[in-house]
């Protein structure tokens, strides 16, 4: 009995010891390159597609190659190395490295793709190359090599509009006195949505017009941390109002995430404004854009997140603007 348990008892438990040891690797290599590039590119080193595709390729590769010395797994077992990896990478982002939501629920996409990459490839080379010292070896010097090789290269820079519309029972001059700002907003105030009710995005408390007309300027308050200003550059009462986004006065966005801060080198929101337009003597569409560019390895991607968040942030303010208009 003894002697028959052996054979099936020391593969697991060289296994275990095999992945224990892959990931702590792999754990220590992904934390380091994290503040390497936090140290070298503190304002955009982490948006690169060296740490969004190369490097979590590279550590789901390197970690299935070590669980699988014998090429003996199922494919299955590849792809749960990606998921078990992202959900490490979850917790120590949270926990240990204070990364915010927004942050973790963009990255988690990318991550788990590239990781499934990494971890196909690694099991279709798995029978040519046999020398686990020359893998893991190519497989994490490729993250430096691709870092060296991205660090000569100019990301490419994208314009975006988010644009959302709602019908309220109101005529122009009755909307457009809230389109000047509204100083007290209240938390009932407005509609639920997945960016702030979930995310934790901050809700406007506050916009207060100074001024008249083109120049003029308007302050928005979001939250105990977080102010900004608008400065007017269209006006055309009753029917259009725009703005200029300045941010050199707010210093709060890193409380909610701070890698969302809307002027950062790689994302900035530049221009807003409503647009009313009557439907009939008592309804008028009232629209709000927002103007935005992103400089990425993946603009695209990105620009589906600047949808969901500023939309959800235009239809809260929108519902605001209906409910006051309406009572």
């Amino acid at each position: 009995m003894v002697t028959d348990q052996k054979p099936d008892n020391a593969p697991k438990q060289s296994l275990g010891l095999r992945a224990a040891g892959a990931a702590g690797v792999a754990l220590v290599y992904g934390v380091g390159a994290y503040f390497l590039l936090e140290t070298i590119r503190p304002s955009s080193g982490l948006v690169s597609a060296t740490f969004l595709l190369v490097q979590p390729a590279a550590i789901c590769a390197f970690i299935a190659y070590m669980i699988d010395l014998r090429g003996t797994r199922r494919l299955l077992r590849y792809m749960m190395v990606p998921f078990w990896t992202l959900l490490a990478v979850i917790l120590i982002s949270v926990f240990y490295l204070r990364e915010g939501v927004v942050c973790v629920m963009i990255l988690s996409p990318l991550w788990l793709f590239s990781g499934m990459i990494g971890a196909l490839l690694t099991r279709h080379f798995r029978l040519v190359v046999t020398d686990d010292k020359v893998f893991s070896s190519v497989v994490l010097a490729l993250p430096l090599l691709a870092l060296q090789i991205e660090s000569t290269m100019t990301m490419p820079r994208d314009d975006y509009v988010v644009t959302r519309s709602i019908v309220v029972a109101a005529s122009p001059d009755q909307i457009w006195p809230l389109l000047r700002g509204i100083p007290d907003v209240r938390p009932d105030e407005g509609r639920w949505n997945v960016s702030q009710d979930i995310v934790g995005v901050p809700r406007p408390l506050s916009a207060r017009l100074f001024g008249e007309g083109i120049g003029a300027e308007r302050t928005a308050n979001w939250g105990e941390h977080i102010e900004f200003k608008e400065r007017i550059i269209e006006w055309q009462e009753n029917r259009r109002i725009g703005w200029e986004f300045i941010f050199d006065s707010s210093q709060g966005w890193e409380f909610t995430d701070r890698h969302l801060a809307p002027d950062s080198p790689y994302f900035h929101v530049t221009t807003g404004g409503y647009t009313l337009t009557p439907l009939d003597p008592g309804h008028t569409l009232v629209t709000l854009e927002t103007r935005y560019w992103i400089e990425t390895p993946v603009n695209a991607y990105s620009s589906l997140w600047g949808e969901l968040f500023l939309g959800d942030l235009e239809s809260n303010l929108l519902a605001l603007v209906k409910g006051r208009a309406e009572r």
